[in-house]
Formats: structure tokens, sequence, C-alpha cells
């Protein structure tokens, strides 16, 4: 089963996927995939933060960090064949590490959406339960530079890839997760 979970910028989204893996989860089976990278102070104290929070809520994450590779990853978790529950957080931030790593390319937006093709067979392919937690970053203001646009639109595309992948989509608005679509849905 695969659970996208989405909302703006600190809405409350990682912690409401977090309290639902430990729902979902065997607690020796739980992977957190992290997918930041610390290119300053700031991003490296969130990231800190971040995993003494994990240490300290008492449940046993294996961590792990991918901040390109995920596909491939996804696929390696999904063959162990263990039936564990995954935790991706975040895809924007996957996304952005995606774009960063060719922006000087002039064939940037075909490799990303490529990359985003990837990721999205080997989320309907999972096997075991997958959560992605993702940012809604089209709601706001349009940018004003062409690679923040190009970033806003991948990232609407991704999410509404995704989401069709997903048998359950819940958007997470100040710290309230409303699901907006269930696997009754589907039926």
């Amino acid at each position: 089963m695969s659970i996208l979970v989405t909302g703006g910028a600190r809405s409350g989204k990682s912690g409401f996927a977090e309290r639902l893996t430990k729902k979902l989860a065997d607690p020796q089976q739980a992977v957190y995939v992290a997918t930041g990278q610390a290119f300053d102070e700031e991003m490296k104290d969130r990231i800190a933060l971040h995993r003494q929070q994990r240490e300290e809520g008492g449940f046993r994450w294996e961590t792990l960090e991918e901040p390109l590779e995920l596909s491939a990853l996804l696929r390696r978790l999904s063959g162990s064949g263990s039936g564990q529950t995954v935790l991706v957080d975040c895809l924007t931030l996957w996304l952005s590490n995606q774009l960063l790593a060719v922006e000087e390319r002039s064939d940037r937006q075909q490799l990303v959406e490529a990359a985003i093709a990837g990721l999205e067979q080997s989320v309907s392919s999972f096997q075991g339960t997958l959560i992605l937690v993702t940012n809604e970053v089209g709601d706001g203001i349009v940018p004003d530079y062409s690679l923040g646009r190009l970033y806003r639109d991948l990232a609407g595309r991704m999410n509404a890839r995704l989401a069709l992948q997903c048998e359950q989509v819940f958007l997470v608005t100040a710290g309230i997760p409303v699901e907006l679509k269930s696997r009754e849905y589907l039926l």
C-alpha cells in the first residue's frame, strides 16, 4: 500500500506521516528515508533536530539518507520481500536535488521528468507499506525566475502522478490531516 501526504511548509505533514508510520509499521521493520542535503548551517541544524526528534520518539527507525537515487533505493527495499514500512521525507527536497544536479544542462527538464517517471514506477511496484511526504508548492505566488517556475511545475506534476499511484492521499493543513483519497474511493 502506498500513501501520499501533502501540504504546505510547516503544516504538520511530517509529524502526521511519522505517527501514521508508527501506527502501521512493525517497529523492527520501519525505515525512514531522508532526502535532504545539508548545504548550509541552517539545514545542518534542521537535519540534526529531525534525527534527535526521531531518536527521542520512542520508536526504532532505520534511517537511510538518499538525496538522489530514491527510485533505486525503493526498488531495493521493495525487493527485500520483508513487507516493511518505509517513510520517505520529502519528495520535493528530492526533486530539488534532482533539478540542482542537472541545473546547467539544456535538457534538465527532460532529465528530471525521467527521474520522476522512475520514481512513479518504483512507487507503483513497491511491496510493503510506503508513505511519501511532499509539499504543495503551487498554491502561492508564481516565481519570477525560470528555475523556480520549472520547479513549481515539476513538483505539481510529480505530486499528481504519485497521487494516482497511491491508495490513500492526505492533505495536512494547520496540523490537521484531511483524507483526499481512500482505498474505498477506488472501488
